[in-house]
């Protein structure tokens, strides 16, 4: 379950039972549905790059779709079909904060 206050909610590429999910490549084709939902709406040729409010990731070995707030609060749908495709297959989420890499 998912809470109204979350910031960032991580898809994670694992089933409830441990298995990882597949096609390999389900968190750039589940960021790449949400391409056009972007601050400013979509433009030309925004297709070709990641919504920052749905962007893939891998995180410990993990394939996950991190989703922010943010696109719950521009479009609450594809806020839902976000979290009802990782409940539609079974996925791990978790309500989490990526922090920036802190590098020199």
């Amino acid at each position: 379950m998912v809470s109204d206050s979350a910031k960032q909610v991580f898809i994670q590429g694992v089933t409830t039972d441990g298995k990882t999910f597949r096609p390999s490549d389900w968190a750039e084709r589940l960021a790449g549905v949400m391409a056009t939902f972007r601050p400013g709406g979509a433009q030309p040729g925004s297709h070709l790059s990641y919504s920052p409010w749905c962007v893939p990731n891998t995180i410990n070995g993990v394939k996950c779709v991190i989703v922010s707030r943010e696109l719950r609060d521009h479009e609450p749908m594809a806020w839902d079909f976000c979290l009802n495709f990782a409940r539609d297959n079974d996925l791990q989420m978790a309500e989490a904060c990526l922090m920036p890499d802190n590098k020199p």
